[in-house]
């Protein structure tokens, strides 16, 4: 791990352009011999999108495999470019959305999107903010991410253990909470709420911290374009939370759903998103 580490800090010296070039044999390679992944990624199309080709569906998995490849090259460049760098190679469209509201608590809604932490190390130039992290199995990756996130002194890292207490506390200086609720969690704290109409367990956290904390819900969607990112934001969301969590959480699915079918590529679809099923319900994955 720590050669690895080391060789991630030698290619932060190359242009993204260089990384790409790498990634393709990279991704390519991914797809070849990761095939619970790929099959994860395939079952995930075909039931969010039945009316697809399986022709298309595999095409988007395989620009899917390099667009991960990128990522996980890219990660140098988060963890030790200069600011300037950082700034250079990631755009912030309408950031005012977020400052407005800088005299009050706000939660960034951010799907896992392939450029989520390019774009987040970025933001974090910009403003402090408080995130959740889930610590990895390698001690080694596990301080080196950590530290990673620590970089420029600003953030407030939440364990994912520790609960929505300590999200709240570490936002009581109108610190950002920058939230990724679009995964499958496990039944705990989850309802079930379609996601491109198939039922998925959804944590309900962002209606109930946005609650509880009175916040804003700001959405932010990362985007790689050729090779350089963008970070748009959105306008704060009206009428939210409102008393029926059930459609607020359709409300966020929803959201994300429109911002998947702009780049539908760029989504983590490797993830078993419908692990979760209702009682009496079929497994959709072996």
């Amino acid at each position: 791990m720590r050669f690895a580490i080391f060789l991630l800090w030698l290619l932060h010296h190359l242009p993204l352009s260089v990384l790409n070039l790498f990634a393709w044999p990279i991704g390519k390679l991914a797809y070849l011999l990761a095939k619970e992944r790929r099959q994860v990624g395939l079952i995930n199309l075909r039931l969010c999108f039945p009316d697809w080709s399986e022709t298309k569906r595999r095409d988007i998995i395989r620009q899917h495999f390099h667009a991960m490849a990128r990522m996980l090259l890219e990660y140098g460049i988060m963890w030790y470019a200069t600011p300037q760098r950082l700034q250079r190679l990631v755009k912030i469209h309408n950031l005012d959305y977020l400052k407005q509201y800088e005299q009050e608590n706000v939660i960034i809604l951010y799907p896992h999107f392939v450029g989520f932490e390019m774009c987040v190390y970025r933001l974090n130039l910009e403003k402090a903010l408080v995130s959740v992290y889930s610590n990895q199995k390698n001690p080694i990756l596990n301080q080196q991410i950590y530290q990673g996130r620590m970089r420029f002194d600003n953030a407030k890292i939440v364990s994912r253990q520790e609960g929505l207490r300590s999200i709240i506390k570490a936002m009581k200086d109108h610190t950002p909470f920058v939230y990724l609720p679009d995964q499958d969690f496990g039944p705990k704290d989850s309802i079930f709420v379609p996601f491109f109409g198939v039922e998925a367990a959804t944590i309900t956290g962002l209606s109930r911290i946005a609650k509880l904390s009175k916040a804003k819900v700001i959405p932010a969607i990362p985007t790689r374009v050729g090779n350089h990112y963008e970070l748009t934001f959105y306008p704060a969301w009206e009428n939210f939370p409102t008393e029926d969590i059930t459609a607020d959480t359709r409300r966020m699915n929803a959201f994300i759903e429109e911002r998947i079918l702009e780049q539908p590529e760029q989504y983590f679809w490797l993830h078993k998103r419908f692990k979760t099923r209702p009682e009496g319900q079929a497994r959709f994955y072996n």
